[in-house]
């Protein structure tokens, strides 16, 4: 009977490590897609003329993930970034808000816009390890400041939801006009 709960033990502690690294490699995907989509945002802002955007930092620092500002339209967006394989993606209520007291704080723009952006990849996850293919979406919107400021969650056809006390509700957010080429999702 020992050698029985000893060798459960052993498989049992084996699985729990397979299973921990397994999540330690899935979280190190997440974080690698969402450093990549906010270098393209950067890359795709420097490349047009008049703007100016910089990666600010690590998730543990409360900072935007992007900073973009146009001097010559005196226009400054903080922006939130989202990329990955589900049908949905979801913005923390603190992420909103901290890009919010930012744009507050430069006040010296006449524009200031948190623009929370998703990246729809064209792979769908549809189980461990397993994907799909579909079309690559991307979605600028402009965070409503009249709004309250919940967790929210955007959609793979662009629908964007509040979440509040586990229900979500549409809002509506106007899609932003970016200064670059995106894969936004024109519908006839």
């Amino acid at each position: 009977m020992k050698m029985k709960t000893r060798v459960l033990t052993i498989a049992k502690s084996n699985f729990v490590e397979k299973s921990k690294t397994n999540n330690q490699k899935a979280a190190r995907t997440r974080r690698q897609r969402g450093y990549q989509w906010e270098d393209t945002i950067v890359k795709r802002f420097n490349s047009t003329d008049n703007w100016k955007a910089f990666r600010l930092g690590s998730p543990s620092i409360a900072l935007p993930d992007v900073l973009a500002v146009n001097t010559d339209n005196s226009t400054i967006f903080t922006i939130e970034a989202k990329s990955g394989t589900s049908t949905s993606l979801p913005v923390p209520a603190d992420q909103i808000e901290r890009c919010l007291s930012w744009i507050k704080t430069f006040d010296i723009y006449k524009k200031r816009n948190v623009i929370l952006a998703f990246k729809f990849l064209s792979k769908k996850r549809i189980g461990v390890g397993e994907y799909e293919s579909r079309e690559l979406r991307e979605f600028f919107k402009i965070w409503d400041e009249s709004l309250e400021i919940s967790d929210c969650v955007c959609n793979y056809d662009g629908k964007f939801f509040a979440k509040t006390n586990g229900i979500r509700k549409e809002i509506s957010l106007k899609e932003c006009t970016m200064p670059f080429k995106t894969k936004q999702r024109h519908s006839a």
